[in-house]
């Protein structure tokens, strides 16, 4: 039942992702057609999208709550989230055989550059020193190697996760009100982001065939136990901190076309002090949805690595 994926999140939370997926309900589906999720997906984001001009309180700025240090630390997320630009390529280059899929990527890519943009926007009114140029922001959008496709989704499903809780903790960090509403905002937007990559997600466990549902099983277990790790590891994990092109190793990350390519951890570490609070947070909502998808609890990182490699026993993957 889709409303399980929902359980435990704060009140807000469950909100954006039941608007998410909401819809599904009302839906009819065509006899003989297995439903095509796009149309849901950009209804239902459609009926939630936020105005620029409307909805984000610019008059409410206070110069006096806003220091250089923080500043500059939205100059690097503006970048960074220019980035959806090339993961959309990738994104199309990668799913040519899925135009249900792909057409979600003209609502994602919209949102992603959105955020980039009214993060520029902030910065052009109060800070205009601080606009990335075209070539910073230029610099981002390079090649990234193809990679197996369900992988691929696993991860950014698990990147919106860690965003929508980066930003959510970037906001407490900030004084300043108008910076403040915008994290609060472009944060709900990644919920419901991880919400969409969810309903596909569990496309591929249902409606694509035994031999699909076994390779998503793989692919989403995998990845899984990857991100749900971070706090095991010094480096932030998140598809923009990744390496992805193996000609421009070791200046393949997102982060590292970055003017600042040191930034991110000092941000998390020293600045915002996403900590071990915060990570659990993060891993527990990748293993609650995983439990949810597989139909089976994990309570912690080992035992989704333990029903991982489990899906390497012939008798497991008949059973899927």
């Amino acid at each position: 039942m889709q409303d399980g994926l929902l359980d435990n999140y704060n009140k807000f939370d469950f909100v954006i992702f039941l608007k998410a997926v909401a819809v599904t309900n009302n839906s009819t589906r065509l006899k003989g057609h297995n439903k095509m999720i796009y149309p849901e997906l950009f209804k239902s984001l459609e009926a939630v999208r936020w105005n620029m001009e409307a909805d984000i309180p610019w008059d409410k700025f206070d110069a006096s709550l806003l220091n250089d240090e923080q500043a500059k630390t939205i100059k690097m997320n503006a970048i960074t989230e220019w980035a959806a630009l090339p993961a959309t390529e990738m994104f199309l280059r990668d799913n040519r055989d899925d135009s249900d899929f792909s057409a979600f990527m003209s609502v994602w890519f919209f949102e992603e550059q959105k955020h980039s943009l009214v993060l520029i926007e902030y910065l052009r009114r109060f800070r205009p020193d601080l606009m990335p140029t075209e070539e910073e922001l230029h610099k981002v959008r390079f090649e990234f190697d193809p990679a197996p496709a369900l992988e691929t989704l696993m991860l950014h499903f698990c990147g919106e996760i860690r965003l929508n809780h980066w930003y959510r903790c970037a906001e407490q960090w900030h004084t300043e009100p108008v910076i403040k509403t915008i994290y609060q905002t472009i944060a709900h937007d990644e919920a419901r982001h991880a919400g969409a990559y969810l309903r596909y997600m569990r496309r591929a466990l249902k409606d694509r065939g035994q031999e699909i549902a076994v390779q998503a099983k793989q692919a989403f277990t995998k990845i899984g136990v990857l991100m749900a790790s971070a706090k095991r590891t010094a480096q932030a994990l998140h598809p923009t901190n990744l390496h992805v092109n193996k000609d421009m190793y070791p200046q393949d990350t997102v982060q590292s076309k970055l003017p600042e390519p040191g930034w991110l951890e000092y941000w998390l570490d020293q600045q915002i002090h996403f900590d071990k609070v915060w990570e659990e947070k993060v891993s527990s909502r990748i293993l609650h949805n995983m439990s949810v998808l597989m139909e089976m609890p994990f309570a912690t990182v080992q035992d989704l690595n333990r029903y991982r490699k489990s899906l390497a026993s012939p008798a497991v993957a008949v059973a899927v």
